[in-house]
């Protein structure tokens, strides 16, 4: 059964793969720290309606899957969770300056897939079905005249 979350205005199932990693790809995301990341990222994540379906902490990356509202942009999210886990995590953990020094703790992108329940053949071929004459025009964006 699929599970649509709602909104005020919106019924949605939008879910995404998220992984980004430490600068440099340093080993650094272990014990008190992982946890601490782990807080934050929940924190994040719930006070923008952003539901966390499955994630990992591992010693130099960060994977989410999570389910978001459509009024949110993915880089929006990850901008958030980066930008303010980088701060706070430097600020409770004074020994990471040592290592990263610049005020660069992630990499500067990030890796996002989309999920659903349905493959893009699927949807490809609803929309070519809508449209009898689809093959004989050959067109891939068809419009449909309705008579006056």
């Amino acid at each position: 059964m699929q599970l649509y979350r709602a909104g005020p205005h919106t019924v949605f199932d939008l879910k995404y793969h998220l992984v980004w990693t430490t600068k440099y790809r340093k080993p650094v995301l272990k014990g008190r720290i992982a946890i601490r990341l782990r807080d934050l990222v929940r924190e994040i994540c719930d006070e923008n309606s952003v539901q966390i379906i499955r994630g990992h902490v591992s010693q130099e990356h960060v994977h989410m899957f999570i389910s978001m509202p459509p009024q949110i942009s993915v880089s929006k999210i990850a901008q958030l969770v980066k930008c303010k886990t980088f701060r706070k995590l430097l600020i409770d953990f004074p020994e990471l300056n040592k290592r990263f020094w610049g005020r660069h703790f992630w990499s500067r992108g990030y890796f996002c897939a989309t999920s659903g329940a349905i493959t893009d053949e699927s949807v490809m071929a609803y929309i070519k079905n809508q449209d009898e004459d689809f093959e004989k025009r050959g067109d891939d964006f068809t419009i449909v005249d309705f008579p006056n």
